[in-house]
């Protein structure tokens, strides 16, 4: 019997998809989005980068399309009107393919092939 459990705790935790929240590489895979983003709070800038999309300090916990200031796609604006937030899970879905995400054009093209989790758990660390 005990060997029966095991061995269905093993078969259940091999199904699960694994979800790396690693910050370390994050911060390496994040080079790849600085080309349009930056990290800067009101008093320091962490990561200098281009400001064609939204700063990234906060994200995680912010409501999607909510950056002052910056024109979103119609839409981030629905998410927006809809009180969505920004979760370590659904930043990782989003940079994988945000126009599948969003269920429309997305303003951002680029498609994070591996590693959106630490992305996000890199994010998360500027996130209160």
């Amino acid at each position: 019997m005990k060997t029966l459990i095991a061995a269905t705790a093993t078969l259940v935790a091999l199904a699960m998809p694994a979800l790396a929240q690693d910050a370390a590489k994050g911060e390496k895979e994040f080079n790849k989005c600085k080309a349009c983003h930056m990290i800067a709070s009101d008093s320091e800038t962490i990561v200098k980068g281009g400001k064609i999309g939204p700063n990234l300090y906060g994200v995680i916990g912010r409501t999607m399309g909510s950056v002052e200031d910056f024109k979103y796609s119609d839409g981030f604006e629905a998410k927006a009107e809809a009180g969505e937030v920004w979760t370590e899970e659904n930043l990782a879905v989003y940079v994988k393919d945000p126009n599948d995400f969003l269920g429309s054009r997305s303003k951002m093209t680029f498609k994070l092939r591996k590693g959106q989790e630490d992305v996000a758990a890199y994010l998360a660390t500027f996130s209160e």
